[in-house]
């Protein structure tokens, strides 16, 4: 029987990351005051793919010119920072989804939220990274969980 850090190891194995180049340029166009909040947000979804079963295939790409992570049974999930609002920054998810309005009501004390489409993080701010991984999981997997009570969090 393996153990949780060697199941980790080959799921991370598993996991087929396809790369849009211009995702790159992106990253490196961010102003240096929000640069690496934005790749830690990269880090963190790509990690969280990782562990997460039966995600083979996680693409990078960009949709209406903003990062945007796609899985075969996920929502597109995308993440950005916009000139108007310096001094924050957003993981956005697809507003006829249910996917905002569960995690309102599960992480309501935890996260500034934007309608029914996006959690805002100020720029200065430490991230619940533990609470943000089970959004960014239920995500990622929507298609597979969106009939469960709270998309399996």
């Amino acid at each position: 029987m393996l153990e949780n850090g060697h199941i980790n190891q080959l799921i991370n194995l598993a996991l087929k990351l396809v790369t849009n180049p211009k995702v790159e340029s992106i990253f490196c166009n961010y102003p240096n005051s929000v640069k690496k909040q934005m790749q830690k947000l990269r880090e963190l979804i790509i990690e969280t793919a990782r562990q997460t079963e039966k995600i083979e295939t996680l693409e990078e790409t960009l949709k209406w010119g903003e990062p945007s992570f796609i899985t075969k049974q996920g929502s597109t999930l995308r993440i950005d920072w916009k000139p108007q609002t310096p001094e924050q920054y957003g993981m956005y998810f697809q507003c006829t989804s249910r996917l905002i309005s569960t995690f309102k009501s599960i992480f309501k004390n935890n996260f500034e939220f934007e309608g029914k489409r996006a959690i805002i993080f100020k720029v200065d701010e430490n991230i619940p990274v533990e609470a943000l991984k089970h959004c960014i999981k239920a995500a990622l997997t929507y298609h597979k969980v969106k009939h469960l009570p709270t998309l399996g969090i």
